[in-house]
């Protein structure tokens, strides 16, 4: 069990937790992940790790409420125990030798981008950083990101905040103005990252893409979370999670991603309206 120590709402469906996990915190490199289950009833989920303090044994996750799992993972409050909490898995992130790089967010895949942004800064990579989101309200770590480089772009789908448009105009204009990185990371929705990865193609940037698809065991022996990269069978959980942008098959991807909505859909309605 990891005893939740801090919670907060980050906005109307997004909360940060900070869990007591001092093995993993221990050990957790940016780009890992955790793979938590709320009770004995409860389905594996996997969350990226947000932040890790060896210091204090802390693990944070920052999780969007998109279904049973993580509604119910909500309704803990400080104090309460999480049933499983194993971890750090996949492969961390490759940042070594770095100099410039752009990180590229979209939505809930911002608190996945953190640690990631943290660690190129901390090693002195030059770095861009742009952010986007649906709507103002669903901001979430602008300052956290805009201390770690003076060229930081929050934009909105619906122009309430800043610039309105996609992370893709950003890139696209910072790319024609000349400006090269070492490596782009695209983190978010799996239609942002194949449009940065088609972007970024044309100029032949190196383009690195988180994937976080349907995951249970987390060892790589389910095979739930399979991707098909350069042609060949992959596992997200084992093999990655971070990959060859240019390499993925997204269409794939974006239709496995789609394969529970109902049930998905159905369960959280019986949690939420028990008696309907």
């Amino acid at each position: 069990m990891a005893k939740i120590i801090r919670k907060e709402t980050l906005n109307a469906n997004v909360t940060l937790m900070d869990v007591e996990a001092p093995l993993i915190a221990r050990k957790a490199l940016a780009g890992q992940f955790i793979i938590l289950r709320v009770d004995d009833h409860g389905e594996r989920i996997p969350l990226t790790i947000a932040s890790a303090d060896p210091h204090c044994g802390l693990v944070s996750i920052i999780f969007q409420i998109v279904g049973l799992t993580t509604a119910k993972l909500n309704l803990l409050n400080v104090g309460d125990d999480i049933l499983d909490f194993v971890g750090p898995l996949g492969k961390p992130t490759n940042i070594k030798g770095i100099k410039k790089a752009c990180v590229v967010a979209g939505g809930v895949g911002t608190a996945i981008c953190y640690p990631l942004a943290q660690a190129l800064f901390k090693q002195g990579t030059e770095l861009d950083i742009i952010i986007g989101f649906r709507n103002k309200n669903l901001i979430i770590l602008e300052e956290e990101f805009r201390r770690l480089s003076k060229n930081t772009f929050f934009i909105t789908d619906d122009g309430s905040y800043l610039r309105k448009g996609l992370v893709t105009d950003v890139l696209k204009e910072q790319l024609e103005l000349g400006v090269r990185y070492d490596e782009v990371f695209a983190v978010g929705p799996l239609p942002m990252m194949k449009y940065v990865s088609l972007l970024t193609k044309q100029y032949q940037q190196k383009t690195t893409v988180s994937m976080n698809p349907i995951m249970m065991d987390g060892t790589g022996m389910c095979g739930m979370c399979r991707l098909t990269v350069n042609g060949e069978i992959k596992f997200a959980c084992v093999d990655g999670p971070d990959f060859d942008g240019f390499t993925i098959d997204y269409d794939e991807a974006i239709a496995r991603s789609k394969m529970y909505q109902k049930e998905e859909r159905d369960a959280y309605c019986r949690l939420v309206n028990p008696h309907e």
